[in-house]
């Protein structure tokens, strides 16, 4: 099977997590992705703890199903062999600051001379453009910028780092992904490529969808605890009584009914549709006592079979147990290279005519050299000059 992106062949410049997460879902969809990785700056993602049998868990998972080619791009022999790839890879991601690129001689004026149909996709903190286009940071700095951070959290505590990289996959990743596959189709119309400029930082500005609208057009700033989605109703996590949580987001009246009626305080129900915040306050009060006269394991025999929209934070090995999920098969196993297998995420996306077998995970830094140079035409001496000449590895 070969997947509905095998038409795609992509080069794929990025390290870290927001262009290889991007990339990953292009190589499960069937995309043929080639990583350019430097000989002499490891990837961090390739020493991330923990490791099994040696190998990085992390960069198993986000670089399975890719190629890997050793290539010193700061040499002009390196530069004759992306121009070589070129000719059939018409897509290109990069992850940069603006400039560098450019300054290696692969930026995307260089590169469209070379292929008019390339796609560029360059993903970036803060963009190709404005004041703070050349200032580092991470996903908890973008977050922060983008507003996101103000209205999250606790009034009496103030924000909190949250437990995955919403700027970098949310904002990154997917939209990497999104306007990627929209030129895709462009190009298919057109026969031009296109350069796309993908900000962290203005993608996860654009998740401010509800709140963000309702400033916009009604001047309404959005605090913790404040809102009816973020702490400021009964639209919250609760403690059981044995130190567990469980989340709670029985908005509508029929699962407002269900939950107090499953609780033994039906009477409770009319607070819920109230809009006052004196009266979500009293009814969240009232909830935590109720939750807190359960243990954990109580409480979810208590919901499994009621439509309230209750379900227990799970830790992450509860999770990949959980029979919803295993009924999804999201945990996959994926060949190492050496006869055993790796378990893994699985590609969340459902395609009626399935998807490809995963490959292999994340592979050895230029394990891949030999194989596509040989396939570009290199012969056995060339390549082994490049190699003595620390061109590739």
């Amino acid at each position: 099977m070969l997947g509905p992106l095998a038409s795609l062949k992509v080069l794929d410049f990025s390290t870290l997590l927001p262009g290889p997460f991007a990339s990953l879902l292009l190589a499960d969809m069937g995309a043929e992705v080639l990583r350019i990785e430097s000989p002499t700056r490891m990837d961090l993602l390739r020493v991330l703890p923990p490791h099994d049998q040696g190998v990085s868990a992390s960069h198993a998972y986000l670089n399975r199903n890719k190629r890997s080619l050793a290539l010193d791009l700061k040499q002009p022999e390196a530069l004759e062999v992306i121009k070589q790839l070129l000719q059939d890879h018409d897509i290109v991601l990069e992850q940069f600051r603006p400039g560098v690129m450019d300054r290696l001689g692969l930026g995307y004026e260089a590169l469209k001379a070379i292929n008019p149909k390339l796609i560029y996709v360059s993903i970036t903190g803060y963009g190709q453009t404005g004041p703070y286009k050349d200032r580092a940071g991470h996903d908890i700095n973008y977050l922060a910028l983008a507003g996101l951070a103000s209205y999250t959290g606790r009034a009496d505590s103030g924000p909190v780092p949250l437990g995955m990289q919403v700027a970098d996959v949310a904002g990154g990743s997917l939209h990497g992904v999104i306007g990627l596959l929209a030129a895709v189709i462009a190009r298919q119309q057109t026969g031009q490529g296109q350069h796309l400029d993908v900000s962290m930082t203005d993608c996860a500005f654009s998740l401010n969808a509800m709140v963000g609208a309702g400033y916009l057009a009604c001047d309404v700033e959005p605090g913790r605890e404040e809102q009816m989605l973020n702490g400021g109703s009964f639209y919250d996590y609760y403690r059981s009584r044995d130190g567990r949580w469980l989340s709670v987001g029985s908005l509508e009246p029929v699962f407002m009914l269900q939950l107090c009626t499953a609780l033994g305080r039906p009477e409770l129900a009319a607070q819920g549709l109230s809009p006052e915040p004196a009266r979500q306050q009293a009814l969240k009060e009232a909830l935590k006592v109720e939750f807190e006269k359960y243990d954990f394991a109580e409480l979810c025999e208590l919901f499994a079979g009621v439509d309230a929209c209750v379900e227990p934070v799970l830790s992450l090995g509860e999770a990949v147990r959980h029979p919803q999920l295993k009924a999804r098969e999201l945990v996959t196993e994926v060949p190492r290279g050496d006869g055993s297998t790796q378990a893994q995420i699985a590609c969340p996306l459902k395609f009626s005519d399935g998807l490809p077998e995963p490959r292999h995970i994340g592979a050895g830094l230029g394990e891949h050299t030999d194989q596509v140079l040989g396939e570009l035409g290199f012969s056995v001496e060339r390549i082994e000059e490049l190699r003595r000449a620390r061109v590739v590895v």
